[in-house]
């Protein structure tokens, strides 16, 4: 059945292989949706790599908000940002829009706490950035594949990712209440990808709620500023004072947020979706898998192409040695922000005499051990940390979440928060395979090595 439907689809256009952004600043005004606040957006042109990053200026100071999955909160109905105590609601129809036309770089500068509504379509959006036009970049686009099956079910709602052997991003939706007297009767829709599909099938397709939903935020004093001629409301026969765009809108809505909603993982993303009744929660989840997926796949290709620092390269640094040496090489460095290290886990290792002998496991202190040591030869790229190491002053959000084996290979990753010439501070991650083994945020006082 799957198959069928894809087969009858028009192949979609791959995306291009440049970034882009909007050719000059364009805006959208009007009301958000759920209090009303009179709002103006402004999309503005961004450089390469800049991403789609929000900024709101009614703050004071502005507050910039990246529109990435680690910024994702969980709200009914909608997809928000939050930074801090700040936050953006219901920037899935705008995220959408940017996703349906390719545009990989935009500085959102947003003058309230929720994206203008409009009619709860993307049309809005497209409409606004059409004005100006698209400006490709020099820059190639960061495209995440489903490499391997992704299937999330919760509750009666199911969505699933698999590789496809078209390169772009199809689905097949399925919305069925289950109630064969439901006012929105059982509908699907399949869907590829391209500009012209999405303005065509997707962009002007509506939110939607039924009578008593509506009915129920507007007793709790949300959504008063709207009537049922502003947005879809369903009643018992049909839309109430409106009418569908097209037959099956509450279907193509849901892919229309769908692929607002993976936006979030910093770029377009391939491959082939199944989803039935599935809504935010769930596709911010496969934003997640797939990010998951797309980082331990990235890891594994380090590990073949070779490697960056050797354990010759490793003792000029630290000055641990055997048993207490816990970082094999270092397969990538970038500059002093991020590194990725191996530990290679074997039944020699001192510690499985004692600890757990019949069933040998890792301690977690040397785990947490082994992400501070990555974290040292992290921070010994930084010019002004010459001829000092990195003493662990405090731990804080130590996690252990996957147990370490004899056989395994653990992947450590440290990315730098904050340094300065006397302190720093790490995040730091312990991988194998796919699963998080550990994780703690990692604080070290830099000392002269001479005198430690």
């Amino acid at each position: 059945m799957i198959q069928e439907a894809e087969d009858n689809q028009q192949v979609g256009v791959s995306p291009a292989p440049y970034q882009h952004t909007v050719a000059k600043p364009t805006s959208v005004t009007g009301r958000g949706l759920l209090h009303g606040q009179e709002a103006e957006l402004v999309i503005e042109p961004a450089p390469v790599d800049h991403g789609i990053v929000f900024e709101r200026v009614d703050l004071d100071p502005p507050i910039r908000i990246p529109a990435l999955i680690d910024h994702a909160v969980d709200r009914e109905r909608r997809t928000t940002l939050k930074n801090g105590s700040s936050t953006i609601e219901t920037v899935e129809h705008f995220l959408s829009a940017l996703a349906g036309l390719g545009i990989d770089n935009a500085l959102v500068r947003l003058n309230g706490p929720e994206v203008p509504l409009g009619d709860g379509s993307a049309a809005p959006f497209v409409d606004a950035i059409h004005k100006v036009g698209v400006q490709q970049q020099d820059g190639s686009r960061l495209v995440y594949r489903v490499t391997e099956p992704i299937i999330l079910d919760e509750g009666g709602s199911m969505l699933a990712a698999f590789p496809s052997r078209h390169d772009d991003f199809r689905v097949i939706y399925e919305l069925d209440y289950g109630n064969a007297e439901s006012r929105i009767i059982r509908q699907s829709q399949g869907f590829v990808l391209d500009t012209d599909q999405y303005l065509s099938e997707l962009s002007t397709a509506r939110t939607y709620s039924l009578k008593e939903e509506a009915q129920s935020l507007w007793e709790k004093g949300l959504c008063r500023h709207l009537t049922p001629k502003d947005v879809l409301v369903i009643g018992e026969d049909g839309p109430i004072e409106n009418s569908y765009r097209f037959d099956n809108e509450p279907a193509r809505h849901k892919i229309l947020d769908l692929i607002g909603d993976l936006y979030l993982l910093g770029g377009p993303v391939h491959g082939r979706f199944v989803a039935s009744r599935s809504g935010h929660s769930l596709n911010r989840k496969m934003c997640e898998r797939i990010r998951e997926q797309s980082e331990s796949r990235r890891r594994q290709e380090m590990l073949r192409d070779g490697r960056v620092m050797d354990i010759r390269a490793i003792q000029q640094i630290m000055p641990h040695r055997y048993p207490m040496l816990l970082v094999d090489r270092v397969i990538e460095v970038e500059g002093n922000r991020r590194a990725i290290g191996v530990k290679n886990v074997t039944i020699n290792e001192p510690f499985f005499g004692g600890h757990y002998p019949s069933t040998p496991l890792m301690p977690g202190v040397l785990i947490v051990e082994a992400m501070a040591q990555l974290g040292g030869l992290l921070l010994s790229q930084k010019l002004e940390h010459a001829g000092k190491i990195a003493v662990l002053l405090s731990l804080d959000k130590v996690k252990l979440r996957h147990p370490v084996t004899p056989g395994d290979q653990l992947i450590l990753e440290a990315e730098t928060v904050r340094a300065s010439s006397r302190t720093a501070s790490i995040h730091c991650k312990a991988f194998v395979g796919s699963q998080v083994a550990a994780e703690a945020n990692i604080r070290f006082m830099m000392v002269d090595s001479e005198k430690h």
